[in-house]
């Protein structure tokens, strides 16, 4: 049975909107590559701090924020490409995410489902959406060799993005949560005992739900595409200035 998530407060609407319009300048076709370096410096800290102080904040309101689960269906082309930078987005803030499978009447539908508590679902969300756009946009503007299966040139470029835009974000959590440390002893809270609770959580409900789960095989790519895309990535938006879920 699904998990029925919590209606977001007051302050999360609003935290949410400012993200949403910062993201639409990100996602702009119009901005400059030096406009793209400045979203990046300030850009994982938004999406990492935010995500760090929801955290602590719920942990102060046990049952405010439960576990929730959703699911994603991605449409042709390349959904199995985009299921894959989901997943990774969703894995590195928090969440849990399994890769769904389904033969339709004319190719393979994919979707997938995520688990994870609201306040991280809704930053995974609104970044997965982000990066498509712009993932989109470089995509269209970078020219494939013509040389090259442009079908195969694209799914390593978006391989690349994936990567970059993963590491990126791996770091950015780990040194949010490094921040956070020193804020969490001085109130009395371990912050890694706060995440340590919030992360078997959410392997709970995804282990009740798929009690047997497997692996999925690895994929051959063999375009030449997987260093533009990488770079692409590395200038990628992830959300730009510090915001606090705070109300003010």
């Amino acid at each position: 049975m699904p998990i029925t998530p919590s209606p977001p407060s007051q302050a999360e609407q609003h935290m949410l909107a400012k993200i949403r319009k910062l993201l639409a300048k990100a996602e702009d076709p119009a901005a400059s590559p030096a406009e793209a370096e400045t979203y990046t410096a300030k850009a994982a800290q938004l999406i990492a701090d935010y995500g760090i102080d929801a955290a602590l904040l719920e942990a102060d309101a046990p049952g405010s924020h439960r576990v929730a689960d959703r699911v994603v269906g991605l449409d042709a082309p390349y959904a199995r490409d985009k299921a894959a930078l989901l997943c990774d987005v969703a894995s590195r803030l928090r969440c849990r995410a399994v890769l769904r499978t389904r033969r339709g009447p004319g190719a393979t539908e994919h979707s997938v489902h995520l688990f994870g508590h609201d306040s991280d679902l809704a930053r995974a969300e609104l970044l997965f959406t982000s990066l498509l756009l712009q993932a989109g946009q470089q995509l269209a503007r970078t020219p494939v060799p013509p040389w090259e299966h442009k079908a195969a040139f694209r799914r390593s470029w978006q391989e690349g993005f994936r990567m970059a835009v993963s590491r990126r974000l791996a770091e950015a959590e780990s040194a949010a949560e490094e921040r956070a440390t020193g804020r969490a002893s001085e109130a009395g809270r371990s912050t890694a005992l706060v995440l340590a609770d919030r992360t078997r959580e959410v392997e709970e409900a995804l282990t009740a739900t798929y009690p047997s789960l497997g692996f999925a095989r690895p994929r051959t790519l063999s375009g030449s595409g997987m260093r533009d895309g990488y770079l692409a990535g590395e200038l990628a938006d992830l959300g730009t200035t510090r915001l606090s879920p705070r109300p003010r």
